[in-house]
Formats: structure tokens, C-alpha cells, sequence
């Protein structure tokens, strides 16, 4: 058991986040898409786009940290963000977007309540549930009906892979006003999954 868990003042500020509960209320909803009805192209894809280390670390990538640190300092280096699927998972699941180390330390506890109670296939479904895929779509569901009018578990790798890259700028790369930077990212995804 980690320190975390048994700190009564952590126990007490994180007792009205309810985990269970939001995370019951997301897949509750009726376009809540289960990991088996998922393509494996779309998981493939995710992973290898936004957390390539997401099976070997329990939520926090100090690795990806140091990378995206080093990034903004270096201008030969591409310009990249330390968070892991996880800590996505927690800010959206919690609507924590405010930029501020609070928020970052609060992150980082409920990513590893999510890592310690939920399976790693749970945690990216839930993720491909509740992200931002750009044109106001909410979740792979969404997303895969409005863009390719197809089912989530039926997306091809080139769906897949165009999709994967929205969630890290769904301004700059949604596919109705900017389908040719969302061409580029999916370059980069994948080369990313090669």
C-alpha cells in the first residue's frame, strides 16, 4: 500500500471525487463503447500517438516527463507534452484543464487510484470514451459516426490512425476546417505505430 492511500489529509481531499461513481456514469452512457466493440487499429493507434510506454508504467511516465521537459528547451527536438494516458484520463474524467501545479499534483493522484483499481484495458477505453475528437465530438462513438458514418470496432487503420491524432490539438486537427494538418498528424501517427 502506498503512503498516498493511507494519508487521512489525502484520503479526505480526494474522498468527494466519488472515482467509481464517475467512472460507472461514463460508461453508463448509451454511447459508451466497450473495449471489445473497439478496432484494435484505434487502440493500436492511440497508444502509439499519445503514450507509447502505457503497459509499462503505473500512470506517470517520468521518462515522457523529462522528454517533453528537454523539448521545450531544445529546438531540434519536436515540441511534446509528459502526460500519459492516465493523466488524460483523470483531467477529463474531472474537467481539470486549468494549467497549475495543483492541478498537476491532483492529476497525479487520481491517475494512480485509476492505475491501481482499473485494468490498462479499462483505462485506455475509458479514455477513447471521454476525449475531445475535434467538431464537437465527444468519444470514439461519436467520433467514428460522424466522421466515417461506421461502428468504432469497424474503423479501418487509416480511420484509425487520422482519428488518433486529433485528441493532442482538436482545434488544429479536427477533419471538417483543418483535414490537411489532420493528414500531416496522421503521419506522424503512423510512423509513431511502425
Amino acid at each position: 500500500m502506498n503512503y498516498w492511500e493511507t494519508d487521512p489529509e489525502f484520503m479526505e481531499r480526494f474522498e468527494h471525487f466519488a472515482f467509481d461513481e464517475v467512472v460507472n456514469e461514463v460508461r453508463a452512457s448509451p454511447y459508451y463503447v466497450d473495449y471489445d466493440d473497439i478496432s484494435p487499429n484505434l487502440i493500436r493507434a492511440t497508444i502509439a500517438i499519445e503514450d507509447r510506454r502505457f503497459y509499462d508504467h503505473g500512470g506517470f511516465d517520468y521518462i515522457g516527463l523529462v522528454r517533453a521537459a528537454v523539448s521545450q528547451f531544445d529546438e531540434d527536438l519536436l515540441t511534446s507534452g509528459g502526460s500519459t494516458i492516465t493523466q488524460q484520463l483523470a483531467k477529463n474524467l474531472y474537467g481539470m484543464f486549468e494549467s497549475s501545479w495543483d492541478r498537476k499534483s491532483t492529476e497525479f493522484f487520481v491517475a494512480r487510484y485509476l492505475e491501481k483499481h482499473y485494468s490498462k484495458n479499462d483505462i485506455v477505453t475509458l479514455y477513447v470514451n471521454v476525449i475531445n475528437y475535434g467538431n464537437n465530438y465527444t468519444g470514439i462513438y461519436e467520433a467514428s459516426y460522424g466522421y466515417f458514418d461506421t461502428d468504432p470496432e469497424d474503423l479501418t487503420i487509416a480511420q484509425a490512425s487520422l482519428l488518433a491524432g486529433i485528441p493532442q490539438s482538436p482545434n488544429n486537427y479536427e477533419l471538417v476546417y483543418h483535414f490537411a494538418q489532420a493528414k500531416q498528424k496522421q503521419y506522424a501517427v503512423l510512423k509513431a505505430m511502425a
